[in-house]
């Protein structure tokens, strides 16, 4: 049997939604680092000939602090799959979940989901979802970097997010159509 449940509007839910700014830092350690938390996993047969990379796949485990430097106070961790996928530049696409271990939002997830045109000062990168305190978020993150150091392969990243969330979504069986199969 295959169940489906159809959610009502903001009316309909109960809900007291918010509009959440984080600000933190990613400590990317780039591929060919010590301590690397970024691996190549896959490539296309088009890869080493692409200026821009072209099909290669990375994992990252990163940590995610309150300041830039890597001694800051950590507050989670981003979890996630990158493709680069611009034949003509470079385009990534993002899988990212950003699972927070302190503050407010200890033991929340948010997801971010699309294209970053890593080469742009600022890129904005759409937040699609979440578990915990951001179960039905939606919004946006600012990417920028912060720094690089190219001999190291060391990066920070910095994000501004901004999303919705609501810490007491009340969902009841009368606010829910449930549809059997």
């Amino acid at each position: 049997m295959f169940m489906f449940a159809n959610c009502f509007g903001k009316e309909q839910m109960n809900t007291k939604e918010k509009v959440a700014k984080l600000h933190f830092y990613v400590q990317d350690l780039r591929i060919g680092h010590v301590n690397a938390t970024v691996s190549e996993v896959a490539t296309a047969s088009v890869t080493a000939d692409s200026p821009y990379d072209f099909g290669s796949v990375h994992v990252l485990d990163d940590l995610v602090t309150a300041g830039p430097e890597f001694n800051s106070r950590p507050v989670g961790r981003v979890q996630g799959l990158t493709t680069n996928a611009d034949l003509s530049t470079y385009g990534i696409a993002m899988n990212l979940n950003f699972y927070f271990t302190a503050g407010k939002f200890a033991g929340s997830q948010l997801s971010i989901l699309g294209r970053n045109q890593v080469m742009d000062e600022k890129r904005e990168l759409p937040v699609v979802g979440g578990t915990g305190a951001f179960r039905f978020t939606r919004g946006y993150a600012i990417q920028t970097t912060y720094s690089i150091d190219f001999p190291t392969k060391y990066a920070v990243l910095e994000y501004t997010v901004y999303a919705t969330y609501d810490s007491e979504i009340g969902l009841s069986d009368e606010n829910v159509e449930v549809f059997e199969f």
